[in-house]
C-alpha cells in the first residue's frame, strides 16, 4: 500500500518546477510589455524616385496687343457720325473718319515754320521706322539660318533638341518684331499725311472741303471713343485700331521670382476661358520694377514679364482678345533624370534639411542635401536613394526611432 501511494503522489523535480515558473513569468512579462507598449504612429508615406522635374513660377497676367494705333482728328472741325463698332475689321487705307474742317486761317511765318518742322519730323520718323523694318527683315533671315543650322546639327548628332527650340523661339520673336516694325511704318506714313494736310490747309487757306482719315493698318476696331457727330480739336482721339493676331501676354511677377526668369524660357497659358493649355515663350523681362499693394495691404515689388504666344486656340476653343485675364506658368528649370522626393517630406532645421525615412517600421531622421524645389518635389543631391520610403508631413509625434505604420 505504501508503494502505490508513493507512485500516485509523484512530483516534478525541483529544476522542472523552477523552469516552468520562469516560463510563466516570461509570458506574463511579455504580455505586460505588449499591453503597455505604445502603438505605431500612423503616417502618410511617399517614395523617393527618379524622373522628370520642373520648377516653375505661376502668376496671373493679361493679354495685350503688341501694337495699337489711336486714330485722332488731324485738324479742328466737325466730326461726322462714326459708323464703326468695336470688333469690326478694317483694311489698310479704308476710310475711318470724315471731318468737315473749319475755315482755316492763313498761317503766319512762325506757324508755317512749325508746321514744316512737324512735317519734317514725321518724315524722319517714317525713315526711322523703315530702317527698323529693314533691320528686322535681316534679323528674321539670320534667325531662319540659325534654325536650319541647328536642325542640321541635330540630324548629324552634333546638336540638341533644346538648341533647336531656342533657335525656333528666337525666330518667332524676330518675326513678331518684324510685324511690329511694319505696323510702325504704316502708322508713320499716316503721321506724314496728317502733317502734310495741316501745312497745305494753312498755306492756301483751304475751306470746308471734307477731310478723310484712313486706317494706317489692317486690323480690328478696338474702341470707339467718339461715336456721335461733334466738334473736335486737333489730336482728339476717336478710334483705336489694332491687329488681333499680334497678341502678347504680360505677367507681373514678384521681383524675387522675376530674377529666375530668362528670355527664351518655355511657358504655359492656362485659365484663360478655354480648356486647352496654350504654349508661350518669354520674350523680355523688364529691367525696372514697380510697387503694387496686395489685397492684404502689403507693398510688393513687381516686374512685368512679356510672353509671346506660340499656339492659338483651336477652332471652337474660344478667341482671346485684348486685356483678357490668364494664368501664366513659366518653367524656370527642368531636367529629365532627377532624384526627387515629395516636397512635403523634407523640412528645414536651422540651415540644414532633413527627412524621416521609414526603416524597419521606425522613423529614422536623416540629413539630406536639397537642390531645386517645386510645389510637388524636392531634388535630392545626397542623403536618400531611389526606392526609399519617407514620411510626408511629419508632425510633433514623429521623432527619431519612433514606431510608425504607413497608412494604406
Amino acid at each position: 500500500m505504501s508503494d502505490q501511494g508513493g507512485r500516485g503522489e509523484r512530483q516534478l523535480p525541483g529544476w522542472a518546477r523552477t523552469a516552468l515558473l520562469v516560463v510563466l513569468g516570461l509570458v506574463v512579462l511579455g504580455g505586460l510589455i505588449l499591453a503597455f507598449r505604445p502603438s505605431p504612429v500612423p503616417v502618410d508615406s511617399g517614395e523617393v524616385t527618379r524622373g522628370t522635374m520642373q520648377v516653375d513660377v505661376r502668376e496671373d497676367g493679361r493679354t495685350q496687343l503688341l501694337d495699337r494705333y489711336t486714330i485722332s482728328a488731324p485738324i479742328a472741325g466737325t466730326l461726322e457720325r462714326v459708323r464703326w463698332r468695336p470688333g469690326d475689321e478694317v483694311e489698310a487705307g479704308e476710310e475711318l473718319l470724315g471731318l468737315i474742317p473749319l475755315p482755316a486761317p492763313l498761317l503766319d511765318a512762325r506757324s508755317r515754320a512749325q508746321a514744316r518742322a512737324a512735317l519734317e519730323g514725321a518724315r524722319a520718323g517714317l525713315e526711322q521706322a523703315r530702317a527698323r523694318e529693314e533691320a528686322m527683315e535681316g534679323a528674321v533671315v539670320e534667325a531662319e539660318q540659325e534654325v536650319r543650322r541647328q536642325r542640321i546639327l541635330l540630324e548629324e548628332s552634333g546638336g540638341s533638341p533644346s538648341a533647336v527650340e531656342r533657335a525656333e523661339a528666337a525666330l518667332r520673336s524676330r518675326e513678331a518684331e518684324l510685324r511690329s516694325a511694319r505696323f510702325a511704318v504704316q502708322a508713320a506714313e499716316q503721321e506724314v499725311e496728317n502733317a502734310r494736310l495741316l501745312l497745305e490747309r494753312g498755306t492756301d487757306g483751304a475751306g470746308a472741303e471734307r477731310v478723310v482719315v484712313r486706317s494706317p493698318v489692317a486690323g480690328r476696331i478696338l474702341r470707339v471713343m467718339q461715336e456721335s457727330e461733334a466738334a473736335v480739336q486737333p489730336g482728339s482721339p476717336v478710334l483705336e485700331v489694332g491687329d488681333m493676331a499680334n497678341l502678347e501676354v504680360v505677367a507681373d511677377l514678384l521681383s524675387a521670382d522675376a530674377i529666375q526668369v530668362q528670355p527664351g524660357q518655355r511657358a504655359e497659358i492656362d485659365r484663360w476661358g478655354g480648356e486647352e493649355v496654350l504654349q508661350a515663350r518669354v520674350r523680355r523681362v523688364e529691367p525696372s520694377a514697380f510697387t503694387r499693394v496686395s489685397a492684404l495691404g502689403i507693398e510688393e515689388q513687381r516686374v512685368n514679364v512679356l510672353l509671346d504666344l506660340e499656339s492659338a486656340p483651336t477652332a471652337g476653343g474660344g478667341v482671346l482678345g485684348d486685356g483678357f485675364r490668364i494664368e501664366a506658368r513659366i518653367v524656370v528649370w527642368e531636367a529629365d533624370d532627377v532624384l526627387r522626393a515629395p516636397a512635403s517630406a523634407v523640412f528645414r532645421d536651422g540651415d540644414r534639411w532633413f527627412a524621416f525615412q521609414i526603416v524597419n517600421g521606425r522613423a529614422e531622421r536623416v540629413e539630406v542635401e536639397v537642390g531645386r524645389r517645386s510645389e510637388t518635389h524636392a531634388q535630392i543631391l545626397s542623403g536618400l536613394s531611389a526606392g526609399d520610403r519617407v514620411i510626408l508631413y511629419p508632425g510633433e509625434r514623429i521623432e527619431d526611432g519612433v514606431r510608425v505604420e504607413a497608412r494604406p
